[in-house]
């Protein structure tokens, strides 16, 4: 069974890289919580290793950096940042969802997601259109977060008849921002994918985040073998079988989502705990109930 820890520093001397979920984990979305921003902060300053910040946010990595800063995040607990928007820009922009793309998110929020993609050679040239005009589907969120995901049923059924492939730019299903629980991406690919529809996935636990993560520890010039990285995680359908997917260790954030089903209050009650992963059929190889 999952072995409970009550602070990082107890397993840290083990990894010299540390792939770390945002939110649930670092912050709610409206606030850090400071037990993990020390605890970070303490395991880069002892010299450790590297922690890059691994999320499902459906936004470029510059646009995730600004929005920690402005929620307090400070930039001395963390060294780089994958984002599972940049995955899936990567992929949009070499046309796997076609040229003409129904967006299905916050034009607010969102926007960044569909800036040029530089890096690449010969990239597409993505065009906004109406769903009646689209080739595909780019979905970073739902237009209402509120909402159910099933609202969007009528509009899948006509997609699903066009044949249309839906990119899903953050796999989560929900997400708790300060204490109101709001519907993902994820949702909706999971609804499309049950009606027949077909829907791609960059985030976790996919592995194509996984390789920029890696290719993101390579731009900070250290090689780290997959032993010596662990990866940090609330998420029992996205961060736990990712890292269990790529061979890492993984410590499970049971006071995040997950904090009823599992009576996380400091720390997570065993019983519950462990009759929780047993039904996810996972195990992490530890368990904090926050990260700090």
């Amino acid at each position: 069974m999952s072995q409970i820890i009550s602070s990082l520093s107890e397993i840290q001397g083990r990894y010299r890289a540390l792939l770390v979920d945002l939110w649930g984990c670092v912050h709610d979305g409206l606030r850090p919580f400071p037990g993990a921003v020390d605890a970070l902060r303490a395991y880069r300053q002892g010299g450790h290793g590297k922690v890059v910040l691994l999320t499902n946010a459906p936004r470029p990595r510059t646009s995730v950096a600004a929005q920690l800063d402005r929620i307090g995040v400070p930039r001395d607990c963390w060294d780089t940042i994958t984002t599972s928007g940049d995955s899936a820009r990567a992929a949009m922009f070499q046309g796997v969802i076609g040229k003409r793309v129904y967006h299905i998110g916050s034009a607010e929020f969102d926007g960044p997601f569909f800036e040029p993609l530089k890096i690449l050679q010969d990239a597409v040239q993505i065009e906004k259109v109406s769903l009646t005009e689209a080739e595909g589907i780019a979905c970073t969120g739902p237009f209402d977060p509120l909402a159910d995901p099933g609202v969007n049923r009528a509009d899948f059924l006509y997609a699903k008849a066009k044949g249309l492939k839906l990119l899903c730019a953050n796999p989560d299903i929900v997400v708790d921002r300060g204490e109101t629980r709001e519907w993902c991406a994820g949702a909706l690919a999971q609804l499309y994918t049950e009606m027949g529809g077909e829907s791609l996935y960059f985030g976790k636990p996919h592995p194509p985040i996984y390789d920029l993560a890696y290719r993101r520890l390579a731009e900070l010039g250290v090689d780290v073998p997959k032993e010596q990285i662990l990866a940090i995680g609330d998420g029992i359908v996205t961060d736990v079988p990712g890292a269990m997917g790529e061979d890492l260790d993984c410590l499970f954030i049971s006071g995040g989502l997950a904090a009823a089903e599992t009576g996380t209050r400091h720390d997570p009650d065993p019983a519950l705990l462990g009759a929780y992963l047993k039904r996810a059929m996972l195990d992490p190889t530890f368990t904090i109930g926050k990260l700090r």
